[in-house]
């Protein structure tokens, strides 16, 4: 059944190309289509127009009757001092509506019980039913939990949050709402590793449909039966998932190219061709009319554009020699702020040429590691040892430029310490050309900045190479551009990603920090996944195994102490994020304390709501066991 269809569809803005130019698919139920094109390629433009909130040019666009569009990159305005739970529960207007309804119907019959309003009642109560109104709370908690969606986070002031906090709880609202066809814009932008997996799990499971933009290539794989690519204002569809996008696309490319050079092939013989009867006919009409005719019969073989062929990077890292074995030692190396522990007693070795991921959620200290060993924070205990001939070279995930007013090729000069005619080449060299070198690096933008950064670090003669998050919010041209210079560096590399497909293609060893905890894992992304889900597999069954065996007054008592374990537990980090929040009031005007302030209240949040959701678990438990022993 067609859930969507859109015909002629154009849009431009001003004086401007037509950014969206007659385009016309269709999306039918239960369909998960990805939208990709280049950042400013028209896609939000393509969302704002199916829902309805900027008039085409031309077109039309029909949605089948009964059938509700849901777009995850508006965040609506809600009432003054509306809070997360309010924006929750606002996804259940329509059972509410049907609540208050059953209720004045149920009045009403205990005055008169009339067979129309009993069979009123019976119709309302029916819906109620199916719309899952008997199940609002452990929908919104299931969702709550998956996305990240604490009991306490869910009592603050929703303008109190951050913009990507806001984005976490508005998808949860709308994946609450009895919607239809979800429009999806970057909603894995603000999610961690696990918030991600339980997304694409629930889209999965999903039964209306999907069209997401999406720069997450992981995510796409996952998700995703069909691609549209939106480029030059016109649509290509190709039926399957990123990864039979990348291969059609570039079979159709190859394909393009050589009918394209068969035609000018065919073109030039025809051509010369017409020349010489040209020359041999000055006298002669005949062969003068067959040259012409010759050379209208040329513009009926042109049939086919030359392809447009990717710009490819010409960059490629300086690389220092490695001389020995390891690249650095840790030593029993521990961070703590406070009673929080990020990690202890790391005792960790890299030698030249690895290739390390680190991974963890959001919270977890992925960053702070990075820092630490960069000699950005002290250790709380041990030391870090680096080979002698170790040149690190570094992209924050924050990325800062000292003058950011100065354009690009001053900036080259004055930070590399090269000629003008150097900086250019190196700015080339990564894609910038023309009158875009002499643009203020300010308004770079974010892909550009980290290009930029980039090639700053090619001339270094670095042997290792850090990064984090070094494909955060860039589109998809942007982090092949990154990968690209990457692939041709043979060094070592650490990095901190939440890109699975970036952490798939480079890494040959992961680093997994959770709760303090380091695990070592040799091999890559796919591998690693592989190993974790057999352990959890083991531990389930261990559990269950553990569950059946121990007596029921032996087992109350022990999850009672676990459970008044937890409330200590809980109280003592309250307390700590209290104190957080009055010191970074203080430190207001001091930002890189309050930068350190918020890093460590991530992590704090992150530990309380890991300990909400075992006390919830807990007390379930408990209650059941209690319902148990009273039947």
């Amino acid at each position: 059944m067609i859930e969507l269809s859109v015909s002629g569809l154009t849009k431009s803005f001003e004086q401007e190309k037509k950014i969206i130019d007659h385009i016309q698919f269709q999306l039918s139920s239960g369909e998960r289509v990805g939208l990709l094109g280049p950042n400013g390629a028209g896609k939000t433009t393509l969302f704002r127009l199916l829902t309805g909130e900027i008039e085409p040019d031309e077109g039309d666009v029909a949605v089948s009757a009964g059938r509700q569009i849901g777009l995850i990159s508006q965040i609506p305005v809600y009432p003054a001092g509306y809070t997360v739970l309010d924006v929750l529960h606002s996804a259940f207007r329509r059972i509410d509506e049907l609540a208050r309804e059953m209720e004045m119907v149920a009045h009403q019959m205990e005055t008169e019980a009339t067979s129309a309003l009993l069979a009123r009642y019976d119709e309302l109560s029916e819906a109620f039913e199916r719309a899952g109104g008997y199940e609002t709370e452990v929908a919104l908690n299931k969702v709550a939990s998956g996305l990240q969606i604490s009991d306490k986070m869910r009592e603050q002031p929703f303008e109190s949050l951050s913009g990507g906090e806001k984005t976490r709880v508005n998808l949860a609202r709308l994946i609450l709402e009895d919607t239809d066809i979800l429009l999806l814009d970057e909603p894995t932008n603000h999610l961690d590793l696990r918030a991600t997996q339980w997304l694409e799990e629930y889209l999965r499971s999903f039964p209306g449909t999907v069209l997401v933009i999406s720069h997450d290539r992981y995510f796409l794989d996952q998700v995703v039966n069909r691609i549209m690519e939106l480029e030059d204002g016109k649509l290509s569809f190709y039926s399957g998932n990123y990864t039979f996008y990348v291969e059609e696309k570039k079979r159709r490319f190859e394909e393009q190219l050589r009918r394209y050079e068969k035609e000018q092939a065919k073109i030039s013989q025809i051509s010369e061709t017409a020349t010489r009867m040209h020359g041999w006919g000055i006298q002669n009409e005949k062969l003068q009319r067959r040259a012409f005719a010759m050379e209208k019969r040329i513009e009926r073989i042109r049939k086919t554009d030359r392809p447009k062929t990717k710009k490819a990077m010409k960059a490629r890292f300086a690389e220092q020699a490695f001389y020995g074995d390891e690249v650095f030692l840790t030593y029993d190396l521990s961070l703590a702020f406070g009673d929080r522990v990020l990690f202890q007693d790391l005792n960790l070795e890299m030698t030249g040429g690895e290739r390390i991921a680190i991974l963890g959620d959001n919270g977890m200290g992925k960053t702070t590691l990075l820092k630490t060993l960069l000699g950005e924070y002290m250790p709380t205990t041990g030391e870090i040892r680096f080979g002698p001939t170790v040149k690190v070279g570094y992209l924050p995930q924050i990325l800062r430029f000292s003058h950011p007013e100065r354009n690009l090729v001053d900036t080259m000069i004055y930070e590399a310490n090269c000629s003008t005619q150097e900086a250019r080449d190196r700015l080339g060299a990564f894609l910038f050309q023309g009158e875009d070198v002499f643009k203020p690096v300010s308004v770079l933008s974010g892909g550009e900045q980290s290009r930029l950064r980039l090639c700053m670090l090619m001339d270094e003669k670095i042997n290792l190479l850090v990064l984090d998050e070094p494909t955060n919010h860039l589109d998809l041209p942007s982090r092949e551009w990154i990968e690209e210079a990457l692939e041709q560096y043979q060094g070592g590399l650490l990095f901190v990603s939440h890109d699975r497909y970036f952490v798939n293609r480079f890494a040959t060893r992961i680093w997994h920090l959770e709760n303090g905890i380091l695990t070592d894992f040799f091999g890559d992304y796919s591998a690693f996944q592989e190993m974790r889900a057999r352990e959890a597999q083991v531990e389930q069954a261990r559990k269950e195994k553990k569950r059946k065996s121990v007596p029921k007054k032996e087992k109350k008592k022990s999850m009672g102490k676990q459970l008044s374990a937890l409330e200590k537990e809980i109280a003592k980090i309250e307390t700590v994020v209290a104190e957080l929040s009055t010191e970074m009031e203080t430190a207001a005007s001091d930002y890189e304390k309050l930068e350190d302030l918020y890093c460590e209240m991530e992590q704090a949040q992150q530990q309380l709501e890991e300990l909400y959701q075992k006390w919830e678990m807990l007390s379930e438990e408990i209650e059941e066991e209690n319902a148990r022993k009273s039947d």
